[in-house]
Formats: structure tokens, C-alpha cells, sequence
């Protein structure tokens, strides 16, 4: 959908007030940069306004995007991590980020890991485990947490 065209000033309100009531990464503004009828130099003029004032800020980003879809998706290391560098996040702000999310990682891995195990209605084991592994790994979570899990399971019954 391509707007009218604006004022620059305008749509740098426009974008700030974007960036303001949300974290944004550089892509998803560029993307909104689209929308308007600019020149390229006017564009760019935008971004650095934005990324001097604050409004855009890559780091911060990535660690708001980390802690949310951890502590209220419930996703892993590897799913959090695809989806920032498909938002081409810098391998340097991904790690800074992931370091968010260390001290409680295990402990919420173990606990949602308990949760979806109890909530797998299947009789069988094998396909029980299957669909558990599947579930997880969707999650982004890593397959030696997930094994070690079934291994701990296994040693209890034993």
C-alpha cells in the first residue's frame, strides 16, 4: 500500500511515534519507509534522525525481542535466533541478547518442558516422545535439553 506523499517531517513523526510504542529493527522501518513517496536521500535521512534520537536502536532490539518471546512464548535459544537474524541483526547484538535470557533459561526450559510432557496424551512412549521432541524443537529449544530431559524421565521410572 503506497500513502500519499508526505512532508518529510511528517512522516519522520509518523515514524517516530512507530519506533515509540514498540521496539523496531532497521528492517521493519526501512519496510515502513516503502509506504511513503521518498527519495532515497530523504529515506535515509529518516534512519539517521531516528537512530540519533533513539527511536531506532538494534541492540535494544534484539534484547526486547529475546526477553519477550522467551519469557512469554516460551522460545529457545535457536528459534529467538533465526528469527533476529532474519531481521538481519548483527551476530554481535544476537549474542548480546541471548546473554539476557541465561540465568533463567534452564529453569524455564524445565518447567515448559514439564508442562508440554504432561499435557502429550498418548499412550504409547515412542510416539509420546516423538511428538514431545517435535513440539520442543519447534520451539527452538536444543536437542541435548530435550534428550537430557527424556534421559532424566527414563531414570526416574528406572
Amino acid at each position: 500500500m503506497i500513502l500519499k506523499s508526505l512532508p518529510v517531517n511528517e512522516v519522520l513523526n509518523k515514524l517516530e511515534y512507530y519506533c515509540s510504542y514498540q521496539d523496531r529493527c532497521y528492517k521493519e522501518v526501512e519496510y515502513k519507509l516503502f509506504e511513503y513517496h521518498l527519495t532515497p536521500e530523504e529515506k535515509q535521512n529518516i534512519l539517521i534522525a531516528l537512530i540519533e534520537n533513539k527511536y531506532l536502536n538494534e541492540e535494544r532490539f534484539a534484547i526486547s525481542f529475546t526477553r519477550g518471546k522467551h519469557f512469554y512464548k516460551n522460545w529457545g535459544r535457536n528459534k529467538i535466533k533465526q528469527e533476529l537474524k532474519f531481521r538481519d541483526i548483527s551476530a554481535r547484538n544476537i549474542e548480546t541478547a541471548l546473554k539476557e535470557i541465561n540465568e533463567a533459561y534452564e529453569t524455564r526450559f524445565l518447567a515448559y518442558a514439564e508442562k508440554k510432557w504432561e499435557s502429550i496424551n498418548e499412550k504409547d512412549i515412542l510416539k509420546k516422545k516423538n511428538k514431545f521432541i517435535s513440539q520442543l524443537s519447534y520451539k527452538g529449544y536444543e536437542s541435548h535439553l530435550i534428550f537430557d530431559f527424556l534421559n532424566d524421565i527414563e531414570n526416574k521410572k528406572a
